[in-house]
């Protein structure tokens, strides 16, 4: 019963990344983002990761932080990406 309740605490903020990645990717700013934030994110879900495979606890559950880690890390990616654009055109 437990590993539900984490699969729809994961599921639930999950369902946010994608739309972030998207969002992050049209706009082409860094405007309402933390790369602090965005690390602490990806921190947590490497150590979610760690704690699954540590515990011998491999089940569906880990694909969904597998998941919203790849989806965080491409958010992350992107705020580099569009940090770097930002500058450009401050620039020109």
């Amino acid at each position: 019963m437990t590993s539900f309740f984490e699969f729809a605490m994961l599921l639930c903020f999950g369902l946010s990344w994608p739309i972030s990645v998207y969002k992050s990717y049209t706009s082409k700013s860094t405007k309402g983002k933390s790369v602090f934030f965005i690390s602490a994110i990806i921190l947590g879900y490497i150590c979610g990761i760690a704690g699954k495979i540590i515990g011998h606890n491999i089940n569906f559950v880990l694909a969904i932080y597998i998941f919203n880690l790849v989806m965080v890390s491409i958010d992350f990616a992107l705020y580099f990406i569009n940090k770097k654009h930002e500058k450009k055109a401050h620039i020109a």
